[in-house]
């Protein structure tokens, strides 16, 4: 019997000796959990596998440049040790590929002495890399040769991704639960002393679009546009739009006309600003949420909003009837939406509120059907039966 096969006959008691490691990318530089989405994917998923039984240890594995000594700060809320490259070809079992890309020669090696690889993607790394590739710019994901043996997506990049990684990677790959904790919203707001909390009783809303323009999958265009249409259909509803993450967009030619061509820029009741976190921003300067994806549906900033009972307009297929919907590229529809929004939303607030707990329990890390279900996944993933 093979290492790896006594493992998965270990694991499928559910209470072994497992040990479990996660990939995080150290830069020598100041990390922020809120820098990118992906440390806090990296903070959920340990969450979950630190309450599984399955393991006895779970880890977290610098892919990077940086020390664990000079990260201190941004390590200060992980809830489990870093080990380093080294550490875990020997210590683990099971390692998952999610904020730092392993290197082929260790993957193999960790492979060969029994180890299983997974690989977790949480972005829209199609249209990330065709775009790279055809603009010429660093290169992201791609298709490095590591022996996988599973990939995992989530459900928003199924349809663009899904045949990508299968057939880009030669490996298995299977569509995981997003997994999302109000835990780290709550206390950056506690720690700021304010509630992240919608208030209601404002005659004309502040509006917040978060989207990182950044790629083409969530960018700032549609929602400034259907702000505006919002604004012309009816002044006295928006007070300001803030459009955040946009200072080198300013630098832009092309943008600057965009943007002075909409009667809300025009008339000062839209600047543009720098990243700011989103539990500033919703504490301190907006009163709703404005947001737009292209195949990119299951968004953080989506579950914080909901989570403090912040009024959300999005296009999003993945809320169930959360939030304010509208057709996706439909700033006319979603003209409506916010409207409608601002004339219901302090009305429904308890219903919006309990909607919102409702639909995000499914995606809490503790949730037992989501321990179980990865649980199965990383059985099967060992070659073990899941239960």
């Amino acid at each position: 019997m093979s290492r790896k096969t006594k493992a998965a006959a270990r694991a499928a008691g559910r209470t072994s000796d497992l040990k479990v490691g996660v990939t995080i990318f150290l830069q020598d530089g100041i990390q922020s959990l809120w820098d990118n989405g992906i440390f806090q994917n990296a903070g959920f998923l340990l969450m979950l596998l630190k309450q599984s039984r399955m393991f006895s240890k779970t880890f977290l594995v610098n892919g990077g440049p940086g020390m664990p000594e000079n990260s201190k700060e941004f390590l200060s809320n992980s809830p489990v040790p870093v080990l380093t490259m080294d550490e875990a070809m020997n210590e683990l079992d099971v390692i998952i590929e999610l904020s730092a890309q392993l290197n082929g020669d260790w993957a193999r090696s960790f492979k060969a002495r029994g180890g299983t690889v997974i690989g977790m993607r949480v972005a829209s790394d199609f249209i990330i890399d065709a775009e790279r590739m055809a603009y010429q710019m660093e290169p992201g994901m791609l298709f490095a040769k590591i022996p996988y043996d599973e990939i995992w997506t989530l459900p928003a990049f199924e349809k663009t991704c899904a045949q990508y990684y299968q057939f880009g990677f030669s490996a298995p790959v299977h569509v995981m639960q997003h997994l999302w904790s109000p835990m780290l919203v709550d206390r950056s707001a506690k720690e700021i002393g304010k509630p992240f909390a919608y208030r209601a009783g404002a005659k004309r809303w502040r509006i917040a679009v978060l989207e990182p323009n950044i790629c083409s999958v969530k960018t700032c265009h549609l929602p400034m546009l259907l702000c505006d249409v919002a604004y012309r259909h009816d002044p006295n509803a928006i007070q300001h739009m803030y459009v955040f993450n946009a200072l080198a967009l300013k630098e832009h030619a092309t943008f600057i006309g965009y943007a002075r061509s909409l009667k809300i820029v025009q008339h000062g009741a839209g600047t543009f600003e720098g990243r700011l976190p989103v539990f500033q921003i919703m504490t301190e300067l907006a009163d709703a949420v404005v947001s737009h994806h292209w195949e990119n549906g299951q968004n953080y900033v989506y579950y914080e909003a909901l989570h403090g009972g912040f009024p959300l307009i999005h296009n999003s297929d993945f809320l169930g009837s959360c939030g304010y919907r509208y057709d996706n590229y439909d700033p006319e529809d979603g003209a409506l939406a916010l409207l409608r929004a601002k004339a219901e939303h302090d009305h429904n607030l308890d219903a919006y509120r309990a909607e919102a707990r409702a639909f995000l329990y499914q995606l809490d890390p503790l949730n037992p059907v989501n321990i179980r279900n990865y649980e199965n996944a990383i059985m099967r993933a060992m070659g073990g039966t899941p239960k």
